[in-house]
């Protein structure tokens, strides 16, 4: 099963810091298989970086960490209970990703764990208003907010709560804004105070949105030589080229970070034929890195 191989290959990025094509592939599929697994979960939104050399492989990019912080509790939750209730079909592979689930939390293995959920993913001094808030939206009932925008200006606003929203380790609510008669979103941490009314509203119909992530991607030419064949190929299946002493490969990356992550580390093996923004991005990263180690050169002269 495909999903149960993506699962796998995340889960082991969430346990271990560097993992190579090969041991993902543990003699079960191809590396060339794995490279196009990969591209399928940055796909998803998880960035993750590949680097070749003997130590090579690929790992979660950082400040993106699928643990308790970075990755809703909640969705694990789900995910542990859907594969409890194939475990019977799928066997041996849904047994092992349950247990890698349940050892981040052993309270995704119990019953009734959506308050320990809640309590996992907000930080301390948020933990009261996610609780209620998120009552307020089981209940449809209006909230009443001050709010500090993010220039430190306060408002009071009253709202019909309709979700609580997980991005990047913070809490948003989704709402109907009375006052604006429009959706908006609030960063939980700025929500100064909360009252749940005892006024009920009925749930409102917005039309259709256009899914997030929908975007197209960056599509780049990139011309790679011939002696980073083997990895071009198996990397780029069926968007490569060969013309003469080089390999032309036409590619859509989902993120810029990770297409940073992979044409830097084929260093002076390629080129980047077209977006020229790509090209600029790329020195731009180079020329950071630069500038970080040269500064670091500095601080140890002195």
């Amino acid at each position: 099963m495909r999903l149960d191989r993506l699962l796998g290959i995340t889960l082991e990025l969430m346990a271990r810091k560097r993992v190579t094509a090969a041991e993902l592939a543990a003699n079960e599929v191809s590396v060339r298989t794995i490279y196009r697994d990969v591209e399928l979960i940055n796909q998803a939104g998880i960035p993750v970086a590949s680097f070749t050399g003997a130590d090579g492989g690929f790992e979660l990019m950082n400040g993106f960490f699928l643990t308790r912080q970075h990755f809703s509790a909640d969705d694990l939750s789900i995910i542990y209970t859907l594969l409890k209730a194939m475990e019977g079909a799928m066997g041996g592979p849904a047994a092992t990703a349950m247990r890698k689930l349940a050892s981040l939390h052993p309270a995704l293995a119990n019953e009734g764990s959506r308050e320990v959920v809640l309590d996992m993913t907000a930080p301390e001094r948020d933990r009261d208003i996610v609780h209620r808030l998120f009552q307020a939206i089981r209940q449809s009932r209006v909230a009443e907010i001050v709010y500090m925008s993010a220039s430190g200006t306060q408002s009071e606003r009253r709202v019909e709560p309709l979700n609580l929203l997980w991005e990047k380790g913070v809490w948003y609510l989704e709402a109907y804004c009375l006052q604006h008669q429009a959706k908006r979103y609030f960063r939980v941490s700025r929500i100064v105070r909360l009252d749940v009314a005892e006024t009920t509203f009925a749930p409102r119909r917005f039309p259709d949105e256009p899914e997030q992530g929908a975007a197209s991607g960056i599509q780049a030419h990139l011309r790679f030589d011939l002696s980073a064949s083997m990895r071009v190929l198996e990397q780029f299946p069926g968007e490569c080229t060969v013309q003469g002493d080089r390999i032309d490969v036409h590619t859509t990356f989902y993120t810029k970070e990770y297409a940073l992550s992979v044409i830097v580390s084929y260093g002076t093996k390629v080129d980047i034929v077209s977006p020229v923004e790509l090209r600029n991005d790329v020195i731009d990263h180079i020329e950071a890195i630069r500038r970080h180690y040269g500064s670091k050169q500095e601080e140890g002269a002195t």
